[in-house]
């Protein structure tokens, strides 16, 4: 959610910078680790001894879930940074990775973020104190963003894709659940047919996470990576699929082109003049809190299919946090961290807040699972979100640089969509763009 609200140019910037500092911190730049003992048990011992180590999130949970932590291990002092946001906290950390001090010992980003920081040696590799073993404790697609090559984290959340729909809306207008695509478009074109100012959902193709997050859904697998080896395809049979099934509602002006964020979209979400939205689960939350007005009438529903079958889904957002090279304590770091992010009292707080966990314990509680929210008419809503995250379609990787790919996105798709352009064209110019921009950093890269 936090990272929508940041502004455009200043992910671009950040991400560019990112990634030509990466290529040469793989010749060898990255902070000696200097943890000393390793393994399972010289955590255990780094928390008893204690220390001081400094931590960067954003997460509105993060002091809270601090001040928890100290009081379960008083010797150990937590300096907490507010971070300002994903990319805001991206940019510092390059700097400091640039400067060869100044970084956090541990330090939240986006798993979309993960590959590009790995990249440039920039984290410690979690495999050594027992990591490992913690697998079973996440669901597989957030296991998968921090396990390419290594442990490079912990999932703190996860953001499996479901239909959020207005309840009120679809009654008004006679509209049933679509459980495919095509059933999908049929709603759009009677609802919009039956009241211009109503839209099936908005989006004006400047949003790379979500593109990259449906593209996904639809089984394309565009991006491989192998160190400095970089493939992209973004005409393989899954993106076919995105580019003409989505490209019917744009080219057919049944989606609304206001931006994600603005007033304006707040207010067609609360009016129900936007009657779906493809989201990952923590849309709840920001339904929730975007107004009264809407409370009561939304819903929420597996994602439409392409063919009918089984459920399938993408995830869409989520963050984890990392341990840097630049810690004087790895072993206390990677304490906190594991704590951080599988112990029942500080997912306890998460989850308080709204927040949606990667923890399968935590996912299949009775309590999480039955909880009945008003907004949502009663609906036990996490049942269904929790049955899309063991739907999520395994084999996605990131691009090195995804952070500014998804910051140039709308340079190729915001035209196209502006014009009700061919979908497909769109991606072949995203596709070019990083083609040329991981070249230009020193990447090879094959389509």
């Amino acid at each position: 959610m936090n990272r929508r609200l940041i502004v455009r140019s200043v992910a671009a910037s950040a991400a560019a910078a990112l990634v030509g500092f990466t290529l040469a911190a793989c010749a060898g730049s990255g902070t000696p680790d200097s943890s000393g003992e390793k393994g399972a048990d010289a955590v255990e011992k780094a928390l008893e001894e204690g220390g001081e180590i400094t931590f960067w999130s954003w997460a509105p949970t993060a002091e809270e879930q601090v001040a928890a932590f100290e009081e379960a291990y008083p010797n150990v002092k937590v300096d907490f940074v507010n971070s300002g946001g994903a990319n805001d906290s991206n940019l510092k950390l390059q700097n400091a990775l640039a400067a060869g001090k100044g970084a956090p010992d541990v330090v939240q980003l986006e798993y979309m973020s993960v590959p590009q920081f790995v990249l440039a040696d920039a984290f410690v590799d979690l495999t050594d104190y027992g990591f490992a073993d913690l697998e079973d404790l996440y669901t597989p697609s957030s296991w998968q963003n921090i396990s390419q090559g290594g442990i490079w984290g912990l999932p703190q959340d996860s953001g499996p894709m479901a239909l959020f729909y207005n309840k009120a809306t679809f009654d008004t207008f006679g509209l049933t659940v679509p459980t495919t695509w095509d059933e999908y478009i049929d709603a759009a074109r009677t609802l919009h047919a039956a009241d211009p100012e109503y839209f099936i959902t908005n989006d004006s193709g400047l949003d790379g996470g979500f593109g990259s997050a449906m593209l996904w859904q639809a089984g394309s697998q565009p991006f491989q990576t192998d160190g400095d080896k970089v493939t992209i395809d973004l005409q393989d049979e899954g993106a076919q699929r995105y580019a003409e099934t989505w490209g019917t509602l744009v080219q057919e002006g049944l989606v609304d082109s206001i931006g994600g964020w603005s007033d304006e979209w707040f207010a067609g979400l609360a009016s129900g003049n936007i009657a779906t939205l493809p989201a990952g689960a923590w849309m709840a939350g920001v339904l929730a809190a975007g107004g009264e007005e809407g409370a009561g009438n939304w819903r929420v529903a597996p994602m439409p299919t392409y063919d009918g079958g089984a459920p399938a889904t993408a995830e869409n957002g989520g963050s984890t946090e990392a341990v840097t090279k630049q810690s004087k304590n790895p072993a206390l770091a990677a304490g906190f961290l594991k704590w951080l992010n599988s112990s029942e009292e500080s997912i306890d707080i998460f989850v308080g807040s709204g927040g949606f966990p990667a923890t399968v314990a935590q996912l299949e509680s009775p309590d999480f699972l039955n909880a009945e929210p008003e907004y949502f008419g009663g609906q036990q809503i996490n049942q269904v979100l929790v049955e899309a995250a063991k739907s999520v379609l395994p084999g996605w990787q990131y691009l090195p640089w995804q952070a500014y790919a998804n910051s140039i996105y709308g340079d190729a798709m915001g035209p196209v969509y502006a014009s009700k352009g061919d979908l497909a064209d769109g991606l072949t110019a995203w596709q070019d763009a990083n083609i040329s921009y991981g070249q230009e950093q020193g990447f090879t890269v094959a389509e």
